[in-house]
Order: structure tokens, then C-alpha cells, then sequence
């Protein structure tokens, strides 16, 4: 076991992949000369050269469409978008090629294709740069879509993104680039669509992902044990697909359930999971399922406007209370 960054655990997992296979490629805003926004790509151009590490014009639907041509032809591109916000200017391209070619070409043209980046607030970037959405993508069928909430979990999972052959959605947070975590040494995947029990318990479960992890719920489950309340923390890791079985199972023990979301409440992934726990889980919830997801507001620049409209330890900590009725 090593500890690495976020960012380096990326890197490793991309550096990795394309030594073992040469048809993978980065490509992006960036990602080559500046060795990427976020330093994840550092020192990538000098080890793989610039066929295979390539800076991109800011032009998101060029490039993602280049990269959707490659892969049905063959090649395995990894697309990095400096923010997930700028891939809106590049979601046709996602949404009615990337996803779209396995189903439409009848199996014959699989598209292999990873898009990555920066996912969800990240401080004082206002409206049009801290959107999350990954419930936009997980919507979509044709994708998977990967939020992981460690640097172990940022490795594993995006190895087995870039071997898949289905396109991957693969979102990070900016704001946990410098994290700190344990990877194992060697070769380490993780499958896509099996959530991780980071903590077993007995009296109400916790459902998130991503940086909603660190962020707030361990916080809120810190505070929470120290009141006697034993809480089970289930991170989906991947949301399409949702490993539906662990949470279900998990509530049949505990018999209440909170879902932590950094996302607007209409249509959001919470929504699914509530759904679908009273539909397959009824009979064991002696509470309904509370959610805790962003204000449906647009994120303003403000800082204490952003504590209002985002989820925090403390409202996760009123909304595990709630489901207790304390």
C-alpha cells in the first residue's frame, strides 16, 4: 500500500493502462504541455509523446466527436473536460453518438470511450461552473457513469473504465484532487456496479457517492456515533448501474435510510434510490427515506449562500434524527 493523491492515483491508473495497451490515448483541454488544469496528466506528454497525449483547441464538441470516431474504429480514448459543465457544449456527442452506437449499429460498432473530469461545486465558481451532473449522464442508456470518493476507488475504478467497452462517464470533484489515501501496490481494479460498505451499523444507513463522502456524511457519522446512533455507510461508487442489492439489503438491518446527493432534488439519484427501497424494501422501513440534496437553486458566488443551498454534516446529522424521530 502506497499513499497517493487523488490526482496521482488518476495518473497512475491512466499511465498503466496505456503502457499496457497501445491503442489508449488522452486527449484535452491542456492535458499535454500544462501537464492538465489539475496536474493529473503530469508528466504524461514526455512518457507517451504527442500522438498519444494530445492538447485540444477549447472545443469540446470537436474533440469529443473525434474521440467518439476513434473509438468505433478501433482506438480507446480517454477525453478529459477541464469541468463537466463544459460538457454540455460536447452532449450530443455523449448522449446521441458515444451512447448510442452499440444499440444502433445492431452490436457491431462498441464504443470504448472514457470521459473524465471535475464534477459538482468546487467553491466560489458561481452558477455556470459547480453543476453536478452526473444523475444527467446516469439517465442516459448507453453509459455508465463512475463518481468515486477516494483515491484507491479513483484507480481501480478508472482502470476498469478504460477496459470496459461500453463509454464511461467517469466524474471526479476538483475539490478532492489533493486528497490523501491508501492504493494498493500492483494491479488493482475495481468492478463497476458494486458499492462499497465503508461502515457497518445498526440503526439507520446512509446511502451517497463522491465527494459527498469526505465531505459530509463522515463528518455527520463522527458527530452521530458519539450520540449513540450506529450508522451503516453505503458508497455507491458508481451510479449506472446501482448496486440496488447492497442498499436494499442494508436497510433490511437498519430500517431506516438517509441518501446524501450533491445534486438538485427533481430526478436526482436519491430520487431513484427512494423509490426503489419503498418499492423492494416496504415491509422492512419503519421510517420513509429522507433525502438530502442541494437547494433547487442555481449556486451563487456567495459563500454563505453556497453553505444554505448545499448539503452539510449538519443537515445530514437533522435528516438521520428525522428518520429516528429524535
Amino acid at each position: 500500500m502506497r499513499e497517493l493523491q487523488f490526482r496521482e492515483a488518476l495518473r497512475e491508473a491512466m499511465q498503466e493502462e496505456m503502457r499496457r495497451d497501445s491503442s489508449i490515448f488522452l486527449m484535452g483541454e491542456e492535458v499535454a504541455e500544462y501537464n492538465g488544469a489539475y496536474k493529473v496528466s503530469q508528466g504524461m506528454l514526455e512518457e507517451f509523446g504527442e500522438k498519444r497525449v494530445i492538447d485540444t483547441p477549447i472545443a469540446e464538441l470537436g474533440f469529443a466527436g473525434i474521440g467518439v470516431g476513434a473509438a468505433v474504429n478501433g482506438l480507446r480514448p480517454i477525453i478529459e473536460f477541464m469541468t463537466f459543465n463544459f460538457s454540455l457544449v460536447a452532449i450530443d456527442q455523449v448522449i446521441n453518438s458515444a451512447a448510442k452506437f452499440m444499440s444502433m449499429s445492431g452490436g457491431q460498432y462498441p464504443c470504448p470511450i472514457v470521459f473524465r473530469g471535475p464534477t459538482g461545486s468546487a467553491g466560489m465558481l458561481s452558477s455556470q461552473h459547480s453543476q453536478a451532473f452526473d444523475n444527467w449522464f446516469a439517465n442516459t442508456p448507453g453509459l455508465k457513469v463512475v463518481v468515486p470518493s477516494n483515491p484507491a476507488d479513483a484507480k481501480g475504478l478508472l482502470k476498469t473504465s478504460i477496459r470496459d467497452n461500453d463509454p464511461v462517464i467517469f466524474m471526479e470533484s476538483e475539490q478532492m484532487y489533493g486528497y490523501k489515501g491508501m492504493v494498493p501496490d500492483g494491479e488493482y481494479t475495481i468492478p463497476i456496479g458494486v458499492a462499497n460498505i465503508v461502515k457497518t451499523g445498526s440503526d439507520v444507513t446512509i446511502v451517497t457517492f463522491g465527494k459527498m463522502l469526505p465531505h459530509v456524511v463522515m463528518p455527520a457519522v463522527e458527530e452521530l456515533e458519539k450520540e449513540g446512533i450506529s450508522v451503516e455507510v453505503i458508497d455507491l461508487r458508481t451510479i449506472r448501474p446501482i448496486d440496488y442489492a447492497a442498499m436494499v439489503e442494508s436497510v433490511k438491518k437498519t430500517n431506516r435510510c438517509v441518501v446524501v446527493e450533491e445534486a438538485w432534488p427533481l430526478g436526482c439519484i436519491a430520487t431513484e434510490i427512494t423509490y426503489h427501497l419503498q418499492r423492494y424494501a416496504f415491509d422492512y422501513l419503519d421510517a420513509p427515506v429522507v433525502r438530502v440534496t442541494n437547494k433547487d437553486l442555481p449556486l451563487p458566488y456567495a459563500p454563505t449562500l453556497i453553505d444554505e443551498i448545499l448539503p452539510s454534516p449538519a443537515k445530514c446529522i437533522k435528516a438521520v434524527k428525522e428518520v429516528m424521530y429524535r
